[in-house]
């Protein structure tokens, strides 16, 4: 079922149609045997890496490429470490002339603490960066209007954070997020936040188009194993969404609609406001000749309902021997 919605609903940037929506970051894992097999778990076709930490001289030696040359995926260098729109193109520029493609993720972060994304410098470079021919995918806030400016600017896919880079804080406001992803017409990478399966599922859930992750895999006890999860996360999270969630109530709903339902052999008649005989008679009974009055009114009513029931299990026994 997921393989074959894969096929007719596949994720496509830049012209490049991939099957896999989990994009996954190569640092901090604790060794390039654990990246590679939690790579292979992921079953991801997008991987990042800082330009920065690649030995641009001869990127086919690179301590983190050269275990990724006989996989078929396509690279996204990021910009990390840059602090404008300057630093960004040139860095982008270097990727390129190293033969690292023309795929770019454009991180310029505004605080050395929170890492949060410059939103002036971010637009900046991705303008400048999609008019030199680059498929840039700037890394931003989960601001639905910068997300907007991206796409306008030429962005060929948006990447909006649930929450700061490495928090874990997951989907800090979801609202944006679907929002964003509503009212965006190139594809939303959530990137940068995400903590567990259950956070990417919530992300797929509202509309992304894809997540990033990086140190959700490569910290976890089970780099590995999350990995797995994450990847099955992806898939049952835009399976759902694909499929539609019901509307949320504020009060229950019966899963048996009353329609259609036999009514009991013998009931008490109601009247217009659902009130039953019983409750009729005995306020008329009150209303009318005081307390001793709807005591016996009472008693005679118990009378009646006992009638009632003995009547209606017999009308069962009946009914339950037929056939």
């Amino acid at each position: 079922m997921i393989e074959a919605n894969a096929n007719i609903d596949p994720l496509v940037i830049g012209g490049k149609r991939l099957q896999s929506r989990f994009f996954l970051g190569t640092g901090r894992f604790p060794s390039p045997a654990v990246l590679q097999l939690a790579l292979e778990a992921s079953k991801a076709e997008v991987v990042t890496f800082a330009v920065r930490r690649v030995n641009l001289d001869d990127a086919r030696e690179d301590s983190i490429l050269q275990h990724m040359q006989e996989r078929e995926l396509t690279y996204l260098p990021n910009t990390s470490g840059a602090n404008n729109a300057d630093e960004a193109v040139r860095i982008a520029r270097l990727a390129r002339a190293a033969g690292l493609g023309t795929w770019i993720k454009v991180e310029i972060s505004a605080n050395p603490r929170t890492l949060l994304p410059d939103p002036l410098e971010t637009l900046r470079a991705t303008e400048r960066l999609a008019a030199e021919g680059f498929v840039v995918l700037p890394y931003t806030s989960d601001d639905p209007v910068l997300c907007k400016r991206l796409e306008e600017a030429g962005a060929a896919a948006v990447m909006p954070g649930g929450a700061p880079i490495g928090s874990g804080l997951g989907i800090l406001n979801p609202y944006n997020i679907g929002l964003i992803a509503q009212e965006s017409r190139v594809p939303i990478i959530v990137d940068a936040g995400i903590g567990s399966a259950g956070d990417v599922v919530q992300a797929m859930e509202l509309g992304a188009d894809g997540i990033l992750v990086n140190t959700p895999v490569a910290k976890a006890l089970d780099p590995v194993g999350m990995a797995q999860a994450m990847r099955l996360a992806v898939e049952a999270g835009r399976l759902s969404y694909l499929s539609g969630r019901i509307p949320r109530r504020q009060y229950a709903s019966a899963s048996s609609e009353a329609e259609g339902v036999s009514k009991p052999a013998l009931s008490l008649d109601t009247d217009n406001n659902g009130n039953s005989a019983r409750d009729v008679k005995l306020d008329a009974a009150i209303a009318a000749q005081g307390e001793n009055a709807a005591r016996e009114a009472a008693v005679a009513l118990a009378s009646d309902i006992r009638q009632h029931a003995a009547e209606a299990a017999d009308a069962g026994k009946e009914l339950g021997g037929i056939g």
